[in-house]
């Protein structure tokens, strides 16, 4: 007797469940051979929380992480002490996006201006720059524990008026570079040593020859250079970034290129540590549209792509953060042609290209953003924090609020087909439809339209980020699976 042999069911592929898998759901293979339903989450932000109950004035306030102690490190004037240079520490809650903070430490019994913290990894301190009330460029090094923050004594630098300071830290050299605009008359930097809780201040050397305004800088890892993002006022105030390189105390400068020939008003950097990219995010000119632009380093120059221009964002400031654990670049404002909303953007980098999600609301109220360095992304926690001025109270409080960016389990080259035969449990066999074969789980197509994978694992007309196509449908129930 010759046993039965079942036939091949053509065009289904059958593999254990990483997950549950809903019937009808587009399926992605994992490196492990097990498959999962595409799933994803949107940008969300978490209930604001007031850090600074007075008016406050978030121009000249930013934010560092500290990855030693997990904690956030914000400096601002405090305006219900004199104005006070204060620093105040903040702890992430992933749980909820929530985040509490200690007590207001003063760094600077005066008023100071221009205030950019950096986290020295090699020496587990915060490093922040600043301008004293007399002027010159000063630097202070912060230790943080448990939810406070103590200092050691601040150091001169002996420039001149300094305005416009940014730093980064340079995990190659081990130094914290500080970049600024010299008594209105230079862009210049100087590198930071940091010993105990002491720095040295090594000779400012000079980047921009002409008056520069909103310098930003940021460290690229894997060229091991420092990119400085600038306005260049003696060039017509066009978008400028240049390069450079620490040695010693001392850093050296490529020749600057332009990223927009046109004037620019505001400007934030961050690198995307998963492709190598520098971003720098800007407002451009009097129309005050927010764009940003991807920059590839490549020895001590620096070249960009094409210029993108953010959807519904229309600011005067903006600051910027990247999502290493979704590998997403956060960029906020407020949006003036929608009550003043603060709003953040969410993009993500392909190539030398970059492209926005539709932004999402953080603050409902009129928002006032400070310059460049007022959103911070917490590596331990997987979220962003960012700080400004909530006009939902009358007296402006100092606010922050978390950020979780959006995150999808699809990638470019990873579906494989679509869920049938029922719902799956974890670790069940599940079976698949993949290419060529026709799914009959569907409902609410139109015959002849292509559909597209969406992040969250929908089923839609237009291509998300990344484009996934799904398959074709020939009724309202049956999709043609496609790759």
């Amino acid at each position: 007797m010759v046993a039965y042999i079942p036939p091949k069911q053509v065009g289904k592929y059958k593999a254990v469940a990483s997950g549950a898998i809903t019937n009808g759901k587009p399926v992605i293979v994992n490196s492990t051979g097990t498959v999962s339903q595409v799933s994803g989450n949107a940008t969300s932000a978490g209930t604001k929380v007031v850090f600074e109950a007075s008016t406050f004035n978030p121009v000249n306030t930013s934010a560092t992480f500290d990855s030693n102690s997990n904690k956030i490190v914000i400096a601002y004037k405090d305006s219900n002490n004199s104005n006070y240079s204060t620093a105040i520490v903040g702890t992430i809650d992933s749980s909820d996006n929530s985040i509490s903070f200690g007590s207001p430490v003063v760094f600077n019994s005066g008023s100071a201006s221009f205030m950019t913290p950096s986290f020295d990894s090699s020496n587990n301190k915060v490093l922040i720059a600043y301008r004293h009330q007399d002027q010159p460029l000063y630097a202070i090094v912060g230790t943080v524990s448990g939810t406070g923050i103590s200092f050691g004594s601040a150091v001169n630098s002996g420039s001149g008026a300094a305005s416009d300071i940014s730093s980064t830290f340079d995990t190659n050299s081990n130094k914290t570079v500080i970049t600024f605009e010299d008594g209105g008359s230079a862009g210049k930097a100087i590198v930071a040593t940091i010993s105990g809780t002491s720095v040295s201040l090594g000779t400012a050397v000079t980047f921009e020859s002409a008056e520069v305004v909103h310098t930003n800088a940021i460290f690229d890892s894997s060229n091991n250079k420092v990119v400085v993002a600038y306005t260049d006022a003696g060039n017509s105030s066009y978008g400028t970034a240049i390069v450079g390189t620490v040695s010693g105390t001392s850093i050296s400068f490529g020749t600057a290129a332009v990223f927009r020939s046109a004037g620019v008003a505001a400007s934030s950097i961050v690198f995307d540590s998963n492709l190598n990219k520098v971003i720098i995010s800007f407002i451009d000119g009097p129309a005050a549209k927010i764009k940003s632009v991807v920059g590839t380093v490549s020895g001590t120059g620096i070249s960009f792509g094409s210029i993108t221009e953010l959807t519904g964002g229309e600011s005067s400031k903006i600051s910027s953060a990247f999502d290493s654990s979704a590998n997403k670049v956060l960029v906020a404002g407020r949006d003036s042609a929608d009550s003043n909303k603060g709003k953040v953007h969410t993009g993500t980098v392909s190539g030398t290209s970059i492209s926005f999600e539709t932004p999402v609301v953080f603050n409902t109220a009129i928002t006032e953003m400070g310059y460049s360095r007022a959103m911070v992304f917490d590596s331990n926690s997987n979220r962003s924090v960012v700080i400004y001025n909530d006009h939902e109270s009358s007296n402006q409080y100092g606010t922050a609020s978390v950020l979780q960016a959006s995150s999808t389990n699809i990638t470019s080259e990873g579906y494989i087909g679509i869920a049938s035969g029922g719902t799956y449990a974890d670790t069940a066999e599940a079976t698949i439809d993949v290419v060529g074969t026709v799914n009959k789980d569907q409902s609410g197509l139109t015959a002849g339209q292509t559909y597209y994978v969406q992040t969250d694992g929908t089923l839609g007309t237009s291509a998300d980020s990344p484009s996934v196509v799904a398959g074709t449908a020939i009724s309202a129930t049956e999709l043609i699976v496609k790759g």
